[in-house]
């Protein structure tokens, strides 16, 4: 049985199938609770942001995450 833990909340996810109970994103594995609440944190910002830019979007995303892994959790809902 194989085990992975988030690298935001640090939580156990057993038996990970990628894309099911957790994401593999810029170079992180995030459980899907915690991908939810980044989803909720960055989707005001996104839809506001015009024009939309891929790089400012990676980037935003990359930032997030790293901001989350230091708190160890997302900010938001």
């Amino acid at each position: 049985m194989r085990t992975l833990s988030c690298d935001v909340c640090k939580g156990t996810i057993q038996t990970p199938v990628s894309g099911r109970n957790y994401i593999h994103m810029a170079h992180r594995d995030i459980c899907e609770p915690c991908h939810d609440k980044l989803s909720l944190q960055i989707r005001p910002v996104i839809r506001a942001k015009m024009p939309f830019n891929y790089d400012w979007y990676d980037h935003y995303v990359r930032e997030s995450i790293e901001k989350a892994i230091v708190k160890g959790k997302f900010e938001g809902k």
